[in-house]
């Protein structure tokens, strides 16, 4: 299993994958809003979403756990 993980701390701003989806590494997963500023978040690996961590406007800090992958 793999984890997706915050690069920073900011807000939840869109989710764009759901739960049983097949990514490839560097699909985005989800957007971020931190300093205004709307950051992407990318798979750094492929496979199967498994669990979605966080729901859209959570505020996460660095290194939370967004997305698990099988």
């Amino acid at each position: 299993m793999s984890q997706i993980k915050a690069q920073m701390a900011g807000n939840i701003w869109k989710i764009t994958v759901q739960p049983g989806q097949t990514i490839d590494y560097g699909d985005e997963v989800i957007i971020m809003e931190s300093m205004k500023m709307e950051i992407p978040v990318e798979a750094d690996a492929a496979g199967v979403i498994k669990e979605i961590r966080v729901s859209e406007n959570d505020t996460v800090d660095e290194g939370d756990v967004l997305i698990v992958l099988e």
